[in-house]
């Protein structure tokens, strides 16, 4: 019969970098880098709130690393390794293979080697734990209190398609079979930017990834930053699947729709040809949408007449 450690030993255990000490020992061992700073980041994903019981394992273990990887870009950091916890009701080799196997893939092709973790026992559903590591140049990480008035805001990517794909599946919306496979690899196989986040080390001013909507997301830095900002709507880089939906709906998924796991930052107007440069080096759409501004805390989104939507959509709250 399949115990913790054999679980391990077959799903989770390939051979670390050299010069590391990865899975077996009771800690992971790793060489420390001149001049750099270590970024940590963790989240958890709980089946029936972050994911549906019927999510496709391989895809399922990709987003479990991408949502972590999109927080290493959102501070400039490169990664460096990660630890994965598992918490399962019951023991399925045929899900374990497809979740490991998606898992490493982007693991793999992000340079984040598995190098520890643990495993146990869910009384009820599936329960994940992530946590990375990153280096960025001393000095050089984009944090979310230095944004600076007259700044230019950016995001990466696309806007709504997540959203959209989690309202389909969720029964929130009609069926339509075509608009969710424009929209579902969105919500379920995000691509965190993660050479633009590090190019950006020491370029930009503020970041952050937008994991609970634009407009949510954005206040956190303006209120680290004490300063305020102005959106134009038009814009906005909205999914090219969105064409067509109600108007509304296009706001609301825009604005407050989650589960993005692109940059939103701000940087000097004087950095903007350098910014398109850095972005089509490395095979990014980045979008100018907007500016600081100085009154703290204020956020205003003008539409295509210059005039301020209202009410203004709400983000994603785990405990609202």
């Amino acid at each position: 019969m399949t115990n913790e450690f054999d679980l391990i030993a077959r799903y989770f255990s390939r051979p670390a970098p050299a010069a590391y000490l990865g899975v077996g020992d009771d800690c992971a061992l790793m060489p420390p880098a001149p001049g750099m700073e270590l970024a940590a980041s963790t989240d958890l994903l709980i089946e029936g709130r972050h994911f549906f019981s019927n999510a496709e394992p391989r895809a399922l273990g990709h987003k479990a690393l991408a949502v972590n990887l999109s927080d290493l870009a959102a501070m400039g950091a490169r990664p460096v390794a990660c630890l994965l916890g598992l918490s399962l009701p019951e023991l399925r080799p045929d899900w374990l293979e497809a979740f490991a196997d998606g898992y490493y893939a982007l693991a793999d092709a992000a340079g984040c080697p598995l190098v520890g973790g643990d495993t146990t026992r869910s009384p009820s559903c599936i329960v994940i734990s992530v946590t990375v590591l990153g280096h960025v140049p001393v000095g050089q990480a984009l944090r979310r209190d230095a944004a600076r008035e007259g700044d230019d805001i950016w995001v990466s990517g696309t806007l709504g398609a997540a959203d959209i794909a989690l309202r389909l599946l969720a029964g929130e919306l009609p069926p339509d079979p075509q608009l969710l496979a424009a929209t579902r690899a969105a919500l379920e196989r995000p691509e965190p930017p993660l050479e633009l986040g590090a190019a950006l080390a020491g370029v930009a001013h503020a970041a952050l990834d937008i994991s609970d909507g634009l407009l949510q997301d954005l206040g956190h830095i303006l209120k680290a930053s004490a300063c305020g900002a102005q959106l134009d709507y038009a814009s906005l880089p909205v999914a090219e699947a969105l064409a067509g939906l109600p108007q509304a709906l296009q706001r609301q998924a825009v604005l407050g729709g989650g589960d993005v796991y692109q940059l939103c930052f701000t940087a000097a107007a004087a950095r903007r040809d350098e910014i398109l440069a850095l972005a089509r080096r490395c095979g990014s759409r980045v979008s100018r949408i907007g500016c600081i501004t100085a009154g703290p805390g204020a956020l205003q989104v003008l539409d295509e007449g210059g005039r301020p939507i209202a009410p203004l959509p709400a983000g994603f709250d785990h405990f609202n």
